[in-house]
């Protein structure tokens, strides 16, 4: 039963990884989300989503730069704030009665934003304010560092919406940000890798193969409005699940 329960977790990995990955993100919300409604500790959730996210999105990243999908210079300046305020936000180790309330919310802001902005188009771009754009780095690292997130599901629509990328373009810049947080936020807390599971190479492999799936998707065409929704609705359904511990 124990094994059939892990193949179903990494079947769902492999979903979300796919959905997440056309759109340039690692799909760390997603994994915590589906360890959540899977009963994981929340001591193994956190270094196991980012772990699989430093997978995913090194993947990600390659594809979509190789695709001419990149802002070098705006990730550099992100990266800039974003790499010693992740690695300092995975130093911090929250109760599990606080923990378990930030993630729910972020996860149900995240799945409400799926919902809401599924069918939202590009604006025109504007000049990158590189003085907003070190803090808006350095807060959204830090974050990720705390909760196990790569951050993604923050920056991609706030750099789409300031209008500093296009979705596609924004899907590369976004995938390598989420990568070099990630890195960050486990060295942080390099001690918390002794609760990564057995099943680790499972689900690796799982988010590895929706990975190549996902990018193919997102490089050659946008994911449904229809998906996207549905991926939100799932994400509020494990924030609440999280945030209220039932």
């Amino acid at each position: 039963m124990l094994e059939l329960t892990n193949l179903v977790i990494a079947l769902c990995l492999f979903f979300g990884a796919v959905l997440y990955t056309s759109v340039g993100h690692a799909g760390s919300s997603a994994y915590i989300a589906i360890m959540a409604l899977f009963n994981l500790q929340t001591t193994v959730i956190r270094p196991t989503a980012l772990t699989l996210n430093i997978a995913v999105s090194a993947y990600a990243s390659m594809r979509y730069i190789r695709n001419k999908y990149f802002d070098k210079k705006l990730f550099f300046v992100l990266s800039f704030g974003a790499i010693p305020a992740a690695f300092l936000g995975g130093h911090i180790n929250l109760p599990s009665e606080i923990y378990k309330p930030i993630v729910g919310v972020l996860l149900i802001l995240s799945g409400l934003r799926f919902i809401f902005l599924a069918a939202s188009r590009d604006r025109e771009l504007t000049p990158v304010n590189y003085l907003l754009a070190i803090v808006m780095g350095a807060s959204i690292g830090f974050l990720a560092g705390i909760t196990g997130t790569g951050g993604g599901i923050f920056l991609s629509p706030l750099i789409i919406w300031l209008g500093w990328n296009h979705v596609k373009q924004a899907s590369g810049t976004v995938a390598a940000f989420i990568f070099v947080n990630s890195v960050a936020g486990l060295l942080g807390n390099y001690r918390s890798t002794s609760e990564l599971p057995e099943t680790l190479p499972l689900f690796l492999g799982a988010v590895i193969i929706g990975a190549l799936i996902g990018t193919r998707l997102g490089i050659s065409r946008f994911s449904s409005v229809g998906v996207k929704r549905a991926l939100g609705a799932v994400l509020i359904i494990a924030g609440l699940k999280f945030a209220l511990n039932f």
